[in-house]
Order: C-alpha cells, then structure tokens, then sequence
C-alpha cells in the first residue's frame, strides 16, 4: 500500500510538472482536417487528450464491472463459504484432538457440506480420527487407504494405516506399510525407524544399513546416534559371517570399532576372527585397549584363552598381565582368580576371589569361593555356605533388554525389536528381606520368586554345573530350615559347660578356622555319632 502511494503521488508530481513548463511556454496548436483549420492552444489541447483518456478509463473500467459483477458475487459467496468450512475444519480438529467425537463428527460434516473433499483433503483425516475415537476402526480405515492413494495426504495415510496394523498385530501389514513410507520418503523418523527394526529383526543387515546411511544423509538422525547404529549393524553381520567368513567379520568388526571404540561386542568379534587368522597379537591389543575402557568378562576370558595349546600357568600370567593394565577392578581380580583355581594355585586364588568380594560382594565372587573350597578342602560346610552367600549376593551383570535377559548380546532385542536394546548391567537387585547378620530372609518363597530359572544358564564347564546343583541345594536347605522365634533361656548362675568341637579327619588350616564374611558357615556339615551323638528329640533333616 506504501508503494502505490508514492506511486500516486510521483505521477500528481510529474503530472503538475508537465502543465507548468507548458504555461512557462505558450503556443498555438493547428490542425487542417478536411480543408478547414482548427485551431487552439496548446495548454488546452493537451487538457483535452488527458481528459479524453481518463473518460476512456472510467468508461472501460463500468462496463467491465458491470459484465463481470455475476462472477464477483459468485466469487464472493464461495470465498465466504470456504472460510466458514475452514472455520468447522478446525473446530473439528481441536474437537479430535480434545477427544469430543460428536463435535468432531459434526464439524466434520458440516466441512463436508461446505467445502469439496478432494479439495481439503484434510476432511478426511477428520473424519478418520472422529472415527478412531468413536471406536470404529474399520471406516477410519477406509479413510486412511483414500489418503494413502492421494499423492498428498500419501504420508499421512500409510502412517494411519501403519499404526493400525500394529494395534492390530499384524506385523507383515505394518512392516509392509513402513518400508512404502520409508522407500517414498526416507526423511519420515517414524517409517525409517520402524523399517529399519524390521530389517534388522529379518537379517537383513545390507539393507539396514543401506536405509541408514540414507537417514545420516538426510539428517533424520543424529551423527553420533547413527554411527552407534551403523556400529550395530556392523557388528551384527560381523557376528553371522564369523564361522563362514571370518576376514569378512574381521572387516566388518574393525570398521565397527572406529565408529564405536568402546563396543565390547564388536572388539570380541575382531579379536575371534583375528584369532582364527592366527593373529593373535593383535586380537590381544584389540582385547587390551577394550579391557581399559570398559572392563568386561567375556573380554577377560577370550584373552586368556587366546592360546588353545597354553598350560594352565601360561593362562595365569596372561591374566595377571591383564590385571596390570587395570589393577583394582574387580573384574581383573575374578579373572586372576579363576585362572589361580585352573592352575591350582589355591592361595592366590582365595587371596583375589577375596579381595573381589570385598571390593563388590556379589554372586559370581562367592561361587568362585565356593568353587576354591570345594577344589582345596572340599568342606561341604564351607561351601554351603558360600553358595548361601551367593543366593543373597547382589546378581551379576548381564546383557539385558527389556526386562530379558540373554548370556550373549544380540542386536535386536526378542521382546520390541527394538535395534541396540541389550545394556551390560545387573538384571535383579538383592533379594528383599535378607537380614544384616547374613540369616535367612524372613520370606524366602519372595526371595527366591525374585531369583531367574537357574536351568536356563548354559553352563560353560563342569564346574559351573556344579555351581548350579549346589545353589539349588542351598536355596532347598534354606527353605527347609526356616529359622522361628525360640523361647528364652532362663537365667542360671551355673557356668556354661563349654561344647567341644567335633573331631573330623582332616583339621582345618588356622587360615581356615574363621570363613570369610558372615561368622561360622551355615551348615557345619556331617555329625561324627562316635563323638557326639545327636539328641534324641533333635529333628534331622536328612
């Protein structure tokens, strides 16, 4: 509007400029026409032509208001219609949105009555949600498939039909549906989202791949976010190809490990497929710089074990070559420890497996107790009562996604398909109700609810097997031996007679007469009836 305002007035300007250097300058203007000669002057003659268009002007401008009038009432009464229906429109958006079907359908009608469909394609998408409101999933349905076909509403349509096939659980439909969304338009989060869980709960990992590097290119998502995925993937097909290909594992596991340096999952591939290569020395570096960032038992085993053909003592110096990298760990000290119990050096094993449980009591420190105990003295009592030490120890770590627990990582988590679901973290906390003196929980049938199905974990030798038959012994004892409230003893001033300890074939060590952690073990083992026979009101359990 400014424009045409000094528009306007640059010609009144120019126009006024015009007139006044003609009257500065007089003159007579003649004209011969027909043999007669007209004659004026020129100030005057010059008023009549602008005179003479502007009469042309506002002539021409009424008769073309007068010949197109039908078409601006016309024009008129449309465009105040539309406004009225976009009005209804968005009332009944916000109706929808506010979860008020009625209105919803009702501004949905009246949008429909005012304005075409196939020229708001947005009426539609009303009456779908006035639909899925009112519980009638089949005509919301119908809407969505009218707005997948339209080139416009394309997106929004296989989205609605997308989330219907989940509500459903039909997994091929809503797969089907995401991967068209995400082949039309890789930039939709939802659809490569979506698509690429489905492509990694098939396998598919080139493919997988192929739609994320198509998602870091359009910035659907983060560098960082990406290159852990690609990682993933990485990893994932490095895993597949390790028995049959393993240079091409190697490969994948290596360009994993750049774009995620501290993926243990990745590191322990490279380092199986460099071992199978015979590298091993730089499957052992690779091992190395994973322990310094993140300290972690698989990776500890698979350096010890790196050699097939080494003795037991070359496994322990490994280990200890381990541990000085990073001392203070209790993971260096249960893996040291391990390796002392293989060896036979039983010292150097209860002196690590001890300072491990100091550091973190937790279960896999006091099954390796037990492990020690039972290997040296093989003290029934002793190892009872570090496996009951183990049943209300914290549990260990293990890869968990979604409330699953797995003894290896995978990918893709079985619960939600959710890709780089699986955490290295503890599954359960301690068992609830254990008491401060080490005794039994006062209900052991929570307690042992709490605990996960012992006979799923696969044993990797005999004497994890082992381990499992005698936590299961120990959580029957102790559910056995309840302990209840007993009457109290009534005073006397006769001196206690002092109860003289069973003799047993073989002494204890003086380094042995007192467990470590919890006072006397729980089940003292076998009575000897030659010298102390059981009362005869005592009640035997076996």
């Amino acid at each position: 509007m400014l424009i045409r305002l000094v528009v306007f007035a640059l010609f009144v300007l120019l126009l006024a400029y015009g007139f006044s250097w003609l009257a500065d300058r007089p003159g007579d203007l003649s004209l011969i026409w027909e043999g007669q000669i007209y004659q004026t002057k020129l100030i005057v003659a010059v008023s009549a032509i602008i005179a003479l268009v502007a009469a042309v002007m506002i002539t021409w401008w009424f008769v073309r208001l007068v010949w197109t009038s039908p078409h601006s009432v016309t024009r008129y009464f449309r465009a105040r219609k539309r406004d009225r229906g976009y009005q209804a429109l968005s009332t009944g958006l916000i109706a929808a949105g506010a979860g008020n079907a009625l209105l919803a359908r009702k501004m949905a009608a009246r949008s429909r009555s005012l304005i075409r469909a196939d020229q708001e394609p947005l009426i539609n998408l009303l009456e779908a949600q006035a639909a899925l409101i009112e519980g009638r999933h089949d005509e919301a349905r119908a809407k969505f498939e009218a707005m997948a076909n339209d080139p416009e509403t394309r997106e929004l349509g296989l989205r609605g039909l997308y989330l219907e096939a989940r509500r459903l659980g039909a997994n091929e439909a809503a797969r089907q549906y995401a991967e068209k969304a995400a082949d039309n338009a890789p930039y939709l989060p939802w659809a490569a989202q979506a698509t690429l869980e489905y492509r990694s709960q098939a396998g598919r990992w080139d493919d997988a791949i192929r739609l994320l590097e198509q998602q870091k290119a359009a910035r659907v998502v983060e560098k960082a976010e990406a290159n852990r995925l690609h990682a993933v993937l990485l990893t994932a097909r490095a895993g597949e190809k390790l028995e049959s290909n393993p240079t091409g594992a190697r490969d994948d596991a290596l360009q994993a490990l750049k774009l995620a340096a501290d993926f243990i999952p990745a590191a322990l591939i490279a380092a199986k497929a460099l071992f199978r290569e015979g590298g091993v020395r730089k499957a052992a570096s690779i091992l190395e710089q994973a322990w310094k960032s993140a300290p972690h038992p698989e990776i500890g085993q698979a350096y010890v074990r790196a050699r097939s053909g080494d003795s037991t003592l070359d496994r322990l110096k490994r280990a200890e070559r381990l541990e000085g990298q990073l001392p203070n760990n209790v993971e260096s000290l249960l893996v040291v420890a391990q390796a002392a119990l293989d060896a036979q050096q039983f010292a150097k094993a209860r002196a690590k497996a001890e300072a491990a449980a100091r550091m973190q009591p937790r279960e896999a420190a006091y099954l390796l107790l037990a492990d020690i105990e039972e290997a040296e003295t093989g003290d029934q009592g002793r190892v009872r009562h570090w496996l009951a030490q183990a049943l209300k120890a914290p549990r260990d770590p293990a890869w968990v996604a979604d409330g699953f627990v797995s003894d290896k990582w995978l990918p893709v988590s079985p619960v939600t398909g959710r890709l780089d679901a699986f955490e290295w973290k503890a599954p359960f906390g301690q068992i609830e109700g254990a008491l401060e003196d080490g005794s039994a929980p006062a209900s052991i049938e929570t307690a042992l609810k709490t605990l996960p199905p012992l006979r799923d974990v696969k044993p990797e030798s005999p004497v994890n097997d082992h381990r499992i038959i005698e936590l299961e012994r120990a959580a029957t004892i102790a559910e056995a031996v309840r302990p209840t409230p007993a009457p109290a003893p009534a005073p006397t001033s006769a001196k206690p007679k002092p109860v003289e300890p069973a003799v047993s074939d073989k002494a204890p060590a003086p380094s042995e007469a007192k467990p470590f952690f919890g006072g006397l073990p729980d089940d003292p083992g076998v009575r000897d009836p030659r010298v102390e026979p059981e009362p005869k009101t005592r009640l035997r359990l076996f």
